[in-house]
């Protein structure tokens, strides 16, 4: 049996382990199974490897996708640049340790769910959060030569990046200029819907993108305020299926 997994704290909100168990279903790919493994500290994870020899691949969800990196043996260029994992190759080896590579599939994800929507007029963003998955928003955002600034709960004193906003800071004029807007962070996320990033949605119009990376619910706060005023809305689900493809590649490669 070839098992694959989750970590992270908590996965009431996952969809992965449903995702691959219907993949495996539909594919008909035998002796394989994946699981998920809550481990609210990161310090956990090479026991768990230890006691799951049958373990190949392991996906990264909140709040270690910076934390595990320092467990990891190894980190591709996208994650070594970004500073964030997502994705885990564990090669076991009998009689060792076996060793841990890391990977950042969230870029493709993000990059080939947001393209499509683009326009000429989304040359500045917003990002809503600065944890692990917003680096992957961030390098796609320079790659796309998208101006953007972080926008976090303490801003500036975060020392996350000079170009950091609180969300105090937020007014008529940045949300006007500003029109695409990703959340990153969880609030909104089932089973916490009643939430969603305070900014000042009576500034949004038609021109606004705002996407948000949580998928559950469907349509979160967020995105339903964005909607009341003629924005496009996005979810984070295509994302996600995307991104855990890529690392079904990578698990196999």
């Amino acid at each position: 049996m070839r098992t694959f997994g989750l970590i992270g704290f908590p996965l009431s909100h996952s969809f992965s382990q449903k995702y691959f168990t219907e993949k495996f279903l539909r594919e008909k790919i035998s002796h394989c199974e994946f699981r998920n493994f809550s481990i609210e500290n990161i310090k956990e994870l090479p026991n768990l490897i230890q006691k799951n020899p049958s373990l190949c691949g392991l996906s990264v969800t909140l709040p270690h996708k910076q934390n595990v990196m320092r467990f990891l043996d190894a980190l591709d260029s996208y994650a070594w640049q970004i500073g964030a994992v997502n994705c885990i190759k564990v090669s076991q080896n009998k009689g060792s340790k076996g060793s841990l590579t890391g990977f950042n599939t969230d870029v493709f994800g993000f990059e080939k769910s947001l393209h499509p929507l683009l326009k000429s007029h989304h040359t500045d963003a917003l990002i809503l959060g600065t944890g692990g998955a917003s680096k992957a928003i961030a390098f796609i955002l320079d790659k796309y030569k998208i101006n953007f600034m972080y926008v976090s709960r303490l801003g500036n004193k975060k020392n996350i990046s000079d170009e950091m906003l609180s969300y105090n800071d937020l007014n008529e004029q940045i949300i006007s200029e500003t029109t695409l807007i990703i959340n990153t962070t969880p609030l909104g996320l089932f089973p916490n819907i009643s939430s969603s990033p305070d900014i000042p949605y009576e500034y949004l119009a038609q021109r606004h993108l705002l996407y948000d990376l949580n998928y559950n619910p469907e349509e979160s706060l967020f995105l339903k305020k964005g909607k009341e005023k003629g924005a496009q809305i996005k979810n984070g689900l295509e994302m996600l299926h995307i991104q855990a493809e890529e690392a079904w590649k990578i698990w196999n490669s």
